[in-house]
């Protein structure tokens, strides 16, 4: 019987110890406990697909399903159906409060993304040599909008550009590619920045300022041709060697691309020297999402995803410029010699946004 009995104890304690050492060496699988939809901006939909973010996450309690749309859509979707929506900047996301009837919901900016112009390197140079842009290094510069905003009112071409004809690929209007302004934030805003150029460096504030700038902003925009809803595709384009010579994307796709070592091919990165913050702003469209938007910008673990994948947290520029110090040839992580302007009020920016697709009074 003490023999049984000896042998019962050894196998229970042999099998407390394998029970010990298996979960010291294995951290348990979280658990989430409940799970949120919502609708995104395409050039957010990286970082909640990205298996690390799923996990810190799940590991918080949640399940987070997203749909994408271009920001200033999002007011036009079924948002009863979700628990959050999360454009780009704080413009689409007041439409949304209203659109939802959530009003004075407590909106969080977790991250934010600065506007580029990505160029090919004979583009770059070009511009610079002709006094349209300024480089900084190899691969990055400046803008100059005031002049590149001349140059597009006056219909320039690259052939007029001294220094194009050696670049077979350089021909027909200088534009850049951008979304479209009536339903995509990037687009929008680069109106917003734009016409603040065209208007004496001054917000668009009237019916008169939209009648000033509107015909500027209408050959930028219609130079283009047809208008993406995005700019996620034309970014995979030019990454590809295809695309437009100049492109309008966020600093955090570049930042990305470059953070997760891929190869960005020949690029340049301009930064407009006129610009507008594109703070993307969270909105708990209900109580399921109330508290997502603080934990993605205070959560440790989501803020170190959010970096690497482009993004500069709330308060967080020495946290991006740490994060980005390998990449310093393209970046501008300070925003060095970059002015930040405010944007019109939603009916005159989509005022200006219909005007520069041809629709609304002409003027």
């Amino acid at each position: 019987m003490r023999r049984i009995l000896g042998i019962v104890l050894g196998v229970l304690l042999l099998g407390g110890v394998l029970f010990i050492a298996f979960f010291q060496g294995h951290d348990p699988e979280p658990t989430a406990t409940k799970t949120v939809r919502g609708v995104i901006g395409s050039e957010k939909s990286e970082f909640f697909h990205d298996p690390d973010v799923v996990k810190a996450l799940a590991a918080k309690g949640y399940t987070v399903k997203t749909e994408t749309s271009g920001s200033w859509a999002m007011d036009q979707l079924a948002l009863k159906e979700l628990d959050f929506a999360f454009p780009s900047s704080s413009e689409p996301a007041k439409e949304v409060e209203a659109a939802a009837g959530v009003k004075g919901a407590q909106e969080t900016k977790p991250f934010y993304s600065p506007l580029v112009v990505i160029a090919r390197s004979n583009a770059a140079k070009v511009l610079a040599d002709n006094g349209l842009a300024k480089t900084t290094g190899k691969n990055t510069g400046t803008l100059l909008m005031g002049p590149f905003l001349k140059a597009a009112a006056e219909d320039r071409t690259w052939q007029q550009l001294p220094g194009s004809s050696a670049h077979a690929e350089l021909t027909g209007t200088v534009f850049i590619k951008t979304t479209d302004p009536a339903t995509s934030n990037s687009g929008a805003l680069f109106l917003a920045a734009t016409s603040n150029v065209a208007n004496g460096n001054n917000v668009v504030s009237d019916d008169a300022g939209i009648a000033r700038t509107a015909p500027l902003m209408r050959k930028l925009i219609s130079v283009q041709g047809a208008l993406e809803p995005s700019t996620d595709d034309p970014f995979r384009a030019f990454i590809s060697g295809s695309g437009e010579p100049l492109i309008l994307v966020y600093e955090s796709q570049v930042a990305s691309l470059l953070l997760q070592k891929q190869d960005p091919g020949d690029m340049v990165v301009l930064y407009p020297d006129t610009t507008v913050n594109t703070a993307h702003t969270f909105v708990p469209l209900g109580d399921k999402a109330k508290d997502l938007g603080t934990l993605l910008a205070t959560d440790p673990k989501l803020r170190e995803l959010a970096l690497r994948h482009g993004f500069r947290p709330q308060d967080g520029v020495p946290e991006f410029t740490a994060a980005t110090a390998p990449h310093a040839a393209y970046l501008n992580p300070g925003l060095t010699g970059i002015r930040q302007v405010g944007t019109p009020t939603v009916k005159n920016l989509m005022a200006l946004a219909a005007r520069a697709k041809g629709q609304g009074d002409t003027p």
